[in-house]
Parts: C-alpha cells; structure tokens; sequence
C-alpha cells in the first residue's frame, strides 16, 4: 500500500512541478516580449534611430523602418499571448494559449538573431542562444 502511495505521490509531484514551470516560463516570455515590444512602440524614434546605425553597413540597410514593424509585432503578439497563457494556466491548467505564445516567441528571437547576424554584430546575435534555448524548452513543456 506504501509503494502505491508514493507512486501517486511522485505523479502527483511531476504534474504539479510541470505546471509550475509552464507558469514561470510563460511570465518569463511575457515580461521579456512586452517590456521589449511596448520599449519598441514607445520610442520608436530613438529605437530607429540606433538600428539605422546599426544595420547601416548590412543588407537591411534600407529596410531597418519595415523590420523594426514587424518585429515589433511579433514580440507583443508573443507577450501578450504568453500573458494571456500564464492566467489561463493558473485558472484551469490550459497551455495552449501559452505555448502558441512560446512559438511566436522562437519565431521573435529568430528574427532576431537574423538580425544580429547580418550586421554582423556575433556577440549580439550570441546573447540570444539562451533566451532560444529557453523558448525551445517552453514550447516543449508547454506542448504537454
């Protein structure tokens, strides 16, 4: 009777330490998108200003304004469904909303790192492999 117990108990502990971590990774990506897309719409004009700079020797040159839309785009779109996935977690355990969330995120910080590369700033484009690697292990806790 011991051994079943502590079975269920052990389930018990993994169900509830895999919804923990749903909840804390979505937060993670909410805070993280929101904070940058909502930065990116509140000063867009100094947000151009330093990516005209920065792109102005890469191939993006003359599409910094439309990419900067775009991403910008993607990264509240990730945030807000991430928010909106974690308060659904709480509430009934659902991470669909979540890890939709998730997945614009990685599609977010592809982007991103495209970016990063072909202005050929590598150390730039480096700080992004953990955030990546996090999203990737999201979008893998949140799938089940």
């Amino acid at each position: 009777m011991l051994s079943k117990y502590s079975l269920m108990l052990c389930l018990r502990l993994v169900e509830d330490s895999t919804w923990l971590l749903q909840i804390l990774l979505s937060a993670f990506l909410a805070i993280l998108f929101l904070q940058s897309g909502i930065d990116k719409v509140a000063d867009r004009r100094g947000n151009l200003e330093f990516l005209q700079g920065h792109f102005a020797k890469s191939p993006l040159a003359g599409m910094v304004p439309l990419l900067v839309t775009v991403v910008t785009v993607l990264e509240i779109v990730s945030g807000a469904l991430s928010a909106i996935g974690c308060v659904i977690i709480i509430l009934t355990r659902d991470p669909t909303a979540a890890f939709y969330g998730a997945v614009i995120s990685a599609i977010s910080i592809v982007a991103l790192f495209f970016g990063q590369r072909m202005a050929k700033d590598y150390a730039g484009a480096a700080v992004l492999v953990p955030y990546f690697l996090l999203t990737l292990i999201a979008i893998y806790l949140l799938a089940h």
